[in-house]
């Protein structure tokens, strides 16, 4: 992302987590060189920042500083919303029935950490078939949802990640695995969606 941006033509400088400064006369992020950071690209999930006590300088800094990914995708990556969604809209054909905290009537499901990634700390309960993936996730509590894996092809599995700009479509991500979980082990195939 670094380089992506530095081809764009903007200043950038790589540092860690553990290198964000934060002025307090000025209520600002700050790099190395006490200059004021504008804009921030991170890794690092949104519930560990703001989990962090100086993570929480985030929202005093808003709007002076850019989120590349803003904070309200703290909502959208958390998995509980398949279960408030579900209790919201019962039935939409949209959405896989899903339940915080316990599975319900649910027979066959995957157990998912609300705050987990790349398939860690998945459960798959179905006929059959009981498989799960280790991790450091679920301390938060999980979501069951009704299992319905992924169709196969040539004896793999693809999940697909679209990424929008405004209303139009600019990549595409494949993920593919053998196995009901796609993890952090899946083959990753981007694709960018050149623009006339």
């Amino acid at each position: 992302m670094q380089e992506a941006a530095a081809e764009a033509g903007f200043q950038t400088i790589g540092l860690t987590i553990e290198d964000l400064g934060w002025d307090s006369a000025l209520e600002r992020f700050v790099d190395l060189e006490e200059s004021q950071i504008h804009a921030v690209f991170k890794l690092y999930p949104w519930e560990w920042v703001l989990d962090d006590e100086f993570g929480k300088h985030v929202v005093s800094s808003l709007p002076q500083t850019a989120w590349i990914e803003p904070l309200w995708k703290t909502l959208l990556s958390n998995k509980a919303i398949l279960g408030i969604l579900w209790e919201m809209y019962p039935g939409h054909p949209n959405l896989l029935p899903a339940y915080i905290d316990d599975p319900h009537e649910l027979t066959e499901y995957v157990r998912k950490p609300k705050l987990g990634r790349e398939g860690a700390n998945i459960t798959v309960v179905g006929a059959g078939i009981q498989t799960a993936t280790g991790g450091v996730y679920g301390e938060e509590g999980y979501v069951y949802q009704l299992l319905d894996p992924l169709p196969e092809f040539d004896d793999m599995r693809p999940a697909l990640g679209a990424w929008i700009v405004g209303d139009t479509a600019a990549g595409l991500g494949i993920r593919e695995t053998a196995g009901l979980i796609t993890d952090d082990g899946a083959a990753f195939v981007p694709h960018r969606i050149p623009q006339k």
